[in-house]
């Protein structure tokens, strides 16, 4: 049976007794920021393997403790299922320990591990609606909205199990295994670089505001062209009339001077696409070829509605 233990009947238990056997399922870096004076550090991952190695203290008990209680009751249900009767559960973690005034011992500043899954979750879910909404084909579309609802699903299964899967998973990180400062912020520096290079490119393109109606104007007297980046097949199921088909897959590899070949130079290009997301990145790469490249927000069948011309389809 698993005894739950509050910080001040453990201060309790820790004045009365020379010699209680607490131990600390977190991360090593998790362990050496801050810990409880005289815990042992055995990480959960590695606690199954430690089992029959553990002796409890001279009142017979073992204590288990983590940052806020839940994976040190993860690690006594795992001791009673190993056989181990007599284990307690410290409640509220290391966190309620230190604010309940119990001596704790203090290392270097890291980001716990419940903190690093929070980053880690939305950065995924970030990554994978972005996908969504920029990727150059549909099955790249497809994927990274899959990536965001995977994350999502397993979100709510850790909710309701209490069993996360991506914390087992960071905690075998190389970064939470030592307290090593290049390696903090080598890792740093790499979801600097990872965030600066796909967000700032996103963030420096928008929408034109330009109205449709001076866009069809500008298109109707050649002062401007339309193209449409949405791939082969897309264009194939129907496209603009006036409108050039240049994929934005191929974009993303052509040289400037095919595109010197393809496109004017004194004319607005007016850029457009399924959903109004591809046709920004569109803009953003002729805008950086010297371009007057605008990208138009509204979607293939919003055009349609607001008066431009499918092509016939002979």
């Amino acid at each position: 049976m698993i005894e739950n233990l509050s910080p001040k009947h453990l201060r309790s238990r820790i004045q009365n007794s020379s010699s209680i056997k607490i131990i600390d399922v977190r991360t090593p870096a998790e362990f050496d920021e801050i810990h409880i004076q005289n815990a042992e550090n055995i990480p959960l991952d590695q606690l199954n393997a430690s089992t029959s190695n553990l002796n409890s203290g001279e009142d017979g008990f073992l204590y288990f403790i983590c940052q806020s209680g839940g994976r040190s009751r993860r690690a006594c249900e795992a001791m009673v299922t190993a056989g181990h009767a007599k284990v307690i559960n410290i409640e509220g973690g290391t966190i309620a320990c230190e604010a309940a005034g119990l001596p704790v011992v203090r290392g270097r500043k890291t980001i716990s591990l419940e903190r690093q899954v929070r980053i880690a979750a939305g950065l995924l879910v970030f990554v994978g609606v972005l996908l969504g909404l920029c990727g150059g084909s549909y099955g790249v579309q497809c994927a990274g909205l899959f990536l965001a609802g995977f994350i999502g699903a397993g979100l709510v299964f850790a909710g309701i199990t209490d069993t996360c899967g991506m914390a087992m998973v960071i905690a075998r990180m190389p970064w939470n295994q030592s307290q090593s400062s290049k390696t903090s912020c080598k890792t740093i520096g790499l979801l600097v670089a990872f965030f600066v290079g796909t967000v700032s490119p996103l963030l420096a393109a928008t929408h034109t505001k330009d109205s449709l109606p001076d866009v069809q104007q500008k298109i109707m007297n050649r002062s401007a062209i339309l193209i449409d980046v949405r791939e082969p097949k897309e264009w194939s199921g129907g496209h603009l009339a006036l409108a050039q088909s240049l994929p934005l897959s191929e974009l993303r590899t052509t040289t400037e001077n095919k595109l010197d070949e393809l496109l004017p130079d004194n004319r607005i290009i007016y850029c457009h696409c399924l959903s109004g997301a591809r046709c920004l990145e569109a803009s953003r790469i002729l805008t950086s070829y010297g371009y007057d490249a605008r990208a138009l927000q509204p979607s293939y069948s919003e055009l349609l509605d607001a008066g431009f011309v499918q092509a016939s389809t002979k």
